[in-house]
């Protein structure tokens, strides 16, 4: 890495940059569901379009994730990370100016290609330039930016669509990503990682696999479960998802070394997050439609709405921080996820044509609270799985399950609501909705008891794995 250490106004720009970098990249993820309604009745679409507006930001942006981490490494941070701003920002004008749902889908994917190289080397650029005394609050001020991004999505996404138009969710991002390329370039120390490789066949098999099993999920309703494109898709899927395990294993040296996954904690932390956001993030893709065409609220009273849920993080993470520092990550973890299932389960219970916001309350602040006890200790635990020079990589595969826990969610959960309901009716809608919502707090409840896994802060260990050479430590790419 470089040796040059910036001073104070260094460190300080790095942070701003990085920071409002990340926030955009993050927003990106839950802006759009608030605005699926008024993106449907301008651009028309069915389901699997609007399925597709979703996650054709995150498959990208989940399988790339890590390639754009190697990248950085190779061929220097700060030049790939103005490369993937500048992507990112043409893409988001591209999406704005849309004429078709077909186009959206098209710039929405080019726009997770944009994210996936800009967003790991965010946290990379911030370790590089902030003195190790002050990195943890440093990281600490990165981390809620991207929590407020989180929080805000759904009701940012909504103001812009209630009171301008739903294409300035793109716009948005353009003004910003013009402003931060020549702070980047300017503010920003240069650094690269020795002797990195990348992972060229490995991308490749991640990338076509899940590409398959989504797009089997997303066409499997309108084509049939057995239809030869839906099957094909979902077979082909899965075998490329098989020999990618494979290559995994046997590679010498693989984007996503499997051998990490050997390990309970390890292993335990991150399916509990691709479960995790499979049942949260396919339910807010339906519920904040069931705000909006069910019960009639305006889109910025849909996000206000689900404040209670997605912005509890902001309020509970200091708590949840210090009960996992007194009892370790697994209990406060394992607790988060039950509780986040048993909001969901209370929604699925109490949603209906004419449900009153009061009823469903309680089942969002529940909710709400047990996402904010599993953010605040789930990556200290998976950075405490692996050895020091394995944590970059190991942050970037957290990272990239989670979505694509998130791609998968809204396939799964849209399949099961277009099976049972439809947009036909206010009760038609509920009637698709709430199964697919009992199916996401059984996905959640199911990544509580794997998470009962991760050993006990006593018998937390790394790894079996020898330590790689010093040359090839990464800084960690992820928070």
């Amino acid at each position: 890495m470089d040796q040059h250490t910036p001073g104070r106004s260094g460190a300080v720009w790095a942070l701003v940059i990085t920071s409002v970098a990340g926030f955009m990249a993050a927003l990106d993820n839950l802006v759009v569901t608030t605005a699926l309604p008024s993106i449907r009745e301008s651009l028309g679409g069915e389901l699997a379009e609007l399925e597709w507006t979703v996650n054709a930001y995150t498959l990208t942006f989940a399988v790339l994730l890590m390639l754009g981490a190697a990248l950085g490494d190779r061929f220097g941070r700060r030049r790939l990370f103005l490369v993937g701003l500048t992507v990112f920002t043409g893409a988001s004008a591209a999406a704005a100016l849309s004429p078709g749902i077909n186009e959206l889908i098209a710039f929405r994917a080019v726009q997770g290609v944009g994210a996936a190289i800009m967003m790991p080397l965010t946290l990379t650029l911030l370790t590089a330039a902030v003195p190790a005394a002050r990195r943890g609050a440093a990281l600490g001020i990165f981390s809620a930016v991207t929590g407020l991004a989180v929080a805000s999505g759904p009701l940012i996404g909504g103001s812009l669509t209630e009171y301008l138009s739903w294409q300035w969710i793109f716009w948005l991002n353009v003004p910003i990503g013009l402003a931060l390329l020549p702070l980047a370039r300017l503010r920003l120390t240069e650094s690269y990682a020795p002797d990195s490789r990348l992972d060229i066949p490995g991308t490749l098999l991640v990338s076509a696999g899940l590409f398959g099993i989504v797009y089997g999920l997303v066409n499997a309703n309108s084509d049939g479960w057995t239809s030869p494109t839906v099957l094909t898709a979902l077979f082909a899927g899965a075998a490329l998802i098989g020999w990618f395990i494979h290559h995994g294993f046997h590679a010498k040296n693989p984007m996503l070394p499997m051998r990490l996954f050997r390990n309970r904690a390890f292993f335990g932390i991150n399916m509990a997050s691709l479960l995790m956001f499979l049942g949260m993030f396919g339910s807010i893709f339906l519920l904040s439609q069931y705000f909006q065409g069910v019960l009639d609220y305006s889109p910025t009273e849909a996000g206000l709405r689900m404040l209670p849920w997605t912005g509890m993080p902001m309020l509970v993470a200091p708590i949840a921080g210090t009960l996992s520092d007194r009892f370790g990550g697994r209990p406060v973890v394992v607790a988060g996820l039950a509780l986040q299932a048993l909001g969901l389960a209370f929604f699925a219970m109490v949603i209906g044509p004419d449900a009153s916001y009061a009823a469903q309350l309680p089942g969002l602040i529940v909710g709400g609270v047990g996402m904010a006890l599993y953010f605040a200790p789930a990556a200290s635990l998976v950075m405490s799985s692996v050895r020091p020079a394995e944590q970059g990589i190991a942050s970037g595969a957290n990272n990239a399950l989670r979505e694509v826990g998130g791609a998968l969610g809204v396939a799964i959960l849209a399949t099961v609501f277009s099976s049972q309901g439809g947009y036909g009716s206010a009760q038609s809608f509920t009637d698709g909705t709430v199964p697919a919502v009992w199916i996401g707090a059984g996905a959640v409840a199911l990544a509580a008891l794997v998470a009962l896994l991760i050993p006990g802060r006593r018998k937390a260990s790394a790894p079996d794995a020898p330590e790689p050479e010093a040359a090839g430590e990464r800084v960690p790419v992820a928070a």
